[in-house]
Order: C-alpha cells, then structure tokens, then sequence
C-alpha cells in the first residue's frame, strides 16, 4: 500500500517547474496558476486522506514511524527547495513569484498537519533544519507579541508575564539554531498554543493561576519560574504567624499542587529537573522544617511541668543549627568544603568531628559525625542534585545582596 509516491505532483511543480536552475525560463499566466492552486489545494487534501488511510493500514508501530518519519523529511526537503525558488526567482516575474509563495504555504501546512497528527511517530532527537526552522520562528513571532498584548491586559503580575513572554522570545531570538530539536520545537508550538487558547489567566480565590496551571501542565521547568512559584507560595504561608497554621496553609498548597494535571513527557528544557520533582521537593523541605518548629515550640512547656532534671538536654536540642539538607547532602557539602580548603582542619575527620555535633536536620537530631563522614563517599545522585541546587540558591541569593 505504501509503495506510491504521494507528493509526486508536489515534489515535481517545486523541484522542476518552479526551480529556477532547471527550468529558468518558466512563466505562468493568471489563468495557469488559478489552476495549478486549484490543483495544490485538491494535492493537499489528498495527501493527508492518503497518510491517514496508510497510517491505519499498516500494524506495527516500528512501520508507522519509519514512513511518518519518511514523509515529514520529504516535507521539510521541499520546504527547503521551495523557499530557495522564491528568493532565486526574479522580482519582475510577480505572477511566478506568487506561485512560489503558495507552494511555501502550502508545504507549511502539510508539515504542521503531520506535525500535530502524528507527533507520537516522529523522532523528536532530531535537530531542526534551519531553513525550516526560520519559517517557523517567522510564523510565530506575530503569534507571541500578540499573547503579550494579551497577558499584559489579562494579568497584573508583570515577573509572571516577564518569565512567559521571555522564555518564548529567547526561542525566537537565539542564534543557535542548530541546535534545536523537533521536541523543543514541538513544547514551544504546544505552550503557546494552551495560553492562546485560554480565556480567563486572572484568579484571586486560588495561589495557582490559570497560567500557573497550564505551565505546571506542560512541564514548564525554567529555573526562574520555579523559584517565582516557590517564593509566592513561601509569601502566601508567611501572612501567618502560628506555626500551625502555616503548616495547615502548606499542606493545603502542597495537596493542590499534587492534585493538578500533568503531560507525562514533555518539558521545557528535558535536560533540566522536572517541575514536579522540584516543587514537591520544596514542599518536603518547608514540611520538615514546620515540624521541627512546632516540634521545639512544644517540648518547653513539657519541660516546665516534667521538672528542672529534663531541662538540660532540651537546652542542648535548642543549641544545635537545623539543616534542612539530609545528611548525606550535609556530607557533600561540608566534604567539598574541605577538599576545596573552604573549611581548614588537621584533617576532614576534624572537620566533620567539630561541626556535625551542633547540627541537626529533618530526618534525625542527634548525628553521627563518623558516619556522615563515610556517608560523603557514597552519596547518591538524587543527593548530589539537590545538594548542587540548593549551592544554586545560595549564589543567586548572595549576588542579591
């Protein structure tokens, strides 16, 4: 079934008829090319019924996406050839000029057909062409001003907006063209084709915006909308001043957060940390750190009632510094501060025997100082990354200052 060439018509009228190098003598009425678009449009239609009809006759995923993949690269091969037969045909000849144009359009719409049809068959690795890829980037400038003029009427949080509007931008505007792929191509088309789609971004009853909904969706994992929705959250908690209800007011979040829709797969930067894995690990943290408050809130007035005897190891639990970081990320930091010679002892022994006595974290009160020791040896990759962000804050946070 799949044995016929289907853009035959198409591949000719773009690589011989209007190519410049081969036929440069070619002109063409009104008459001519009211037909030859009356044919384009019947050709368009064609091959997308076919691809469907080829699509679902055949059985094996490996099948489907070897000749998806097969056609989408033909595709982009004469959008290629066709916009250099419109930039090589003369401007004196308007009426060729014209159909070299609909032929452009009318390639750039099978693309986006099989594009959005068959996403799930494409091999998304691949880099973009940067002829292709100029297209694109012309198609959605227009598409994004006019979601700014939007958002900057729809919303009155501007860093939101800011984050949004730039991060789709720095798409547009970077050089680096040959380095995009078709799946950071693909979130760009899909991101921005959910905020058009909305109607309503403004909430006042929820944290969680309209907009912050669909970038929570869709994976939208920028590292400065993420400490953005962090730090609302953070402003919202903080309005009140007993500890529990802060507490109540996170879970709340936390419950909302967890409750929320998500694309599996996708990302803004599929390199990066996901979204999800990072806010809750925030929310873990703010968790652990509450119940510690309220912990040491509450053993006092234990203390008051049991009698002077309990009191000195209550004292000694209050001395201690509370790190949020687990201990085997405690242990990375403070062994990479004595490797660096940040933190200078007899030996890394010392280091960890003269610090860890007056620490404690989330998980446990009293540390063993030997044992974060060997622990820094060992450490996990889950632990070295939230370790190495959390160094990230740190430096942001000082250049604040």
């Amino acid at each position: 079934m799949c044995g016929k060439y289907i853009l035959e018509w198409l591949d000719y009228l773009i690589t011989v008829s209007l190519n410049p190098a081969k036929n440069d003598d070619a002109t063409v009425t009104d008459e001519q090319i009211k037909t030859i678009l009356t044919q384009m449009a019947e050709e368009k239609t064609k091959f997308q019924s076919r691809l469907k009809n080829y699509v679902f006759g055949l059985t094996k995923e490996k099948q489907i996406g070897l000749f998806l993949n097969q056609y989408h690269s033909d595709l982009i091969i004469l959008l290629d050839q066709a916009l250099i037969n419109s930039k090589a045909i003369p401007g004196k000849k308007k009426t060729l000029k014209r159909l070299a144009n609909e032929t452009i359009t009318c390639v750039d719409e099978l693309l986006s057909f099989v594009e959005t049809r068959f996403s799930d068959y494409l091999c998304l690795d691949q880099r973009v062409p940067l002829t292709y890829l100029s297209v694109i980037k012309k198609e959605l400038r227009p598409r994004i001003d006019k979601l700014n003029l939007k958002l900057s009427k729809q919303i009155t949080d501007n860093q939101l907006r800011n984050i949004v509007v730039n991060s789709l931008l720095y798409f547009i505007d970077n050089d680096e063209g040959n380095r995009v792929t078709f799946q950071e191509l693909f979130y760009i088309k899909e991101l921005l084709k959910e905020l058009e789609a909305i109607e309503a971004l403004e909430e006042n009853k929820s944290t969680y915006s309209s907009l912050d909904r669909i970038l929570i969706y869709l994976n939208f994992n920028n590292t400065e909308y993420m400490n953005y929705l962090t730090q609302k959250i953070a402003n919202k908690i903080n309005t009140h001043d007993d500890v529990s209800k802060r507490m109540d007011c996170l879970l709340i979040h936390f419950k909302e957060f967890n409750q929320m829709h998500r694309k599996l797969g996708i990302a803004l930067y599929p390199q990066q940390i996901d979204l999800k894995d990072e806010l809750s690990n925030w929310f873990s943290q703010e968790i652990f750190y509450l119940e510690k408050k309220l912990h040491f809130s509450i053993v006092p007035l234990k203390d008051k009632v049991a009698g002077i005897k309990e009191k000195t190891p209550v004292e000694k639990e209050k001395s201690k510094v509370l790190c949020v970081l687990s201990t085997d990320q405690t242990a990375l930091v403070l062994r990479a501060a004595d490797e660096l010679k940040i933190l200078i002892a007899k030996s890394m022994n010392e280091v960890f025997k003269t610090i860890v006595p007056y620490l404690s974290t989330p998980y446990k009160e009293n540390l063993s100082y030997d044992s974060m020791r060997s622990k820094s040896y060992v450490a996990e990759t889950r632990d070295k990354e939230i370790a190495i962000q959390t160094l990230e804050k740190m430096i942001k946070k000082i250049k604040e200052y």
